[in-house]
């Protein structure tokens, strides 16, 4: 049948769909990243909006009908979900993030209030075939192409909302005003485009997420190392000076952060890693698990360098330098020239546009 739909989420962004769209609506498939059509059971004040292909945020409407994607979620401050183990017309779901990832809630939070209902409508078909995100994804790839010899600067965190994307934008902006040509990617987290728009805002030339490897999250993936390989591979097909990666979530948590440094060929080609930690007890804990590893913090940032208290032991007690991206991100794109090797660049500093004769 063919069914008009009102928003189109950004999850599903690479498959070019339309607002008029065929769909199936028997003989449904419970399975990650299939394309699914739901009508909104309500509407709701908080966290009751759809970010959509375009990356502009939507309300949505009681009834409205909304194209999305199976999947999976693992928030800490947020929603936990899952994909439901089989699904029908008329199956009740949620909404589970903004990106328009769709699932059983299993864990709400009381902040957000419980997710927006759904009822399953259909799912979108091409030829008989239900549509899934990796019907338009970047092939997986299983190792770093050979002779790649940018630099890579890896993001992790102690949680979500500990800086990281603030970083990575920084340092997006105030490379290439120092002349180098950067690129930026995001290897975990739960699918949305907006990281990517600040990346591409603050000066990235060209951005890639797990989303464009087919995946609506990286949750409950045993190992995200692939993904991470496909994604390094694709940013430097056009040989940038730098390659700044966030690692969404935290090191500890449900999207398999930590098996991003399991992988000794990524270990090997990350020439700096930051972390963000939201507290010192934090930062402590993420020093620890790197000292366990044998693997290094190079700079922390993050809530917990917000004021000398706990940049003061973080450099005194833990021998790591402590740099607000908010305060001081000339200092922190200091130092990530200092350990790229690029001494030449480290004081310089935008003079504003140029004025013209």
């Amino acid at each position: 049948m063919e069914i008009r739909v009102h928003k189109i989420a950004s999850v599903v962004h690479r498959l070019n769909l339309h607002k008029d769209e065929r769909i199936v609506t028997e003989n449904l498939e419970a399975r990650t990243g299939n394309v699914v059509v739901v009508r909104a059971l309500g509407e709701k004040s908080t966290y009751g909006e759809v970010e959509l292909e375009e990356g502009r945020m939507a309300k949505i409407f009681e009834g409205d009908i909304i194209i999305g994607a199976l999947g999976a979620r693992n928030a800490l401050k947020g929603y936990v979900g899952k994909v439901p183990e089989v699904i029908k017309s008329g199956d009740t779901l949620n909404m589970l993030n903004l990106g328009g990832v769709i699932g059983v809630c299993t864990s709400a939070n009381k902040d957000l209030g419980p997710p927006l209902k759904v009822e399953v409508v259909g799912m979108v078909a091409r030829k008989g075939k239900i549509l899934n995100l990796s019907d338009s994804s970047i092939p997986q790839q299983d190792r770093i192409e050979a002779g790649m010899e940018i630099p890579i600067v890896a993001v992790s965190g102690t949680c979500m909302s500990a800086g990281k994307t603030k970083a990575v934008a920084e340092l997006c902006q105030l490379l290439s005003q120092r002349g180098l040509r950067v690129n930026a990617g995001k290897l975990s987290g739960v699918a949305a485009r907006r990281d990517l728009f600040s990346f591409e805002d603050h000066g990235a030339r060209r951005t890639v997420s797990f989303v464009d490897t087919g995946l609506p999250s990286t949750a409950n993936l045993d190992s995200i190392a692939e993904v991470s390989k496909t994604i390094v591979n694709d940013l430097a097909k056009d040989k940038p000076d730098v390659i700044l990666l966030e690692l969404g979530d935290g090191i500890i948590g449900g999207y398999s952060v930590l098996t991003y440094f399991d992988d000794d060929e990524l270990y090997k080609h990350t020439t700096v890693h930051i972390c963000c930690a939201n507290d010192p007890v934090g930062a402590f804990g993420a020093k620890k698990i790197f000292d366990e590893r044998n693997q290094r913090i190079d700079v922390y940032c993050g809530p917990a360098t917000d004021n000398e208290v706990g940049r003061h032991y973080i450099s005194k007690m833990l021998g790591v330098k402590a740099i607000n991206a908010r305060t001081d991100p000339e200092e922190l794109a200091d130092e990530v020239c200092r350990l790229l090797g690029h001494d030449d660049l480290v004081g310089l500093r935008d003079e504003g546009p140029l004025e013209m004769s």
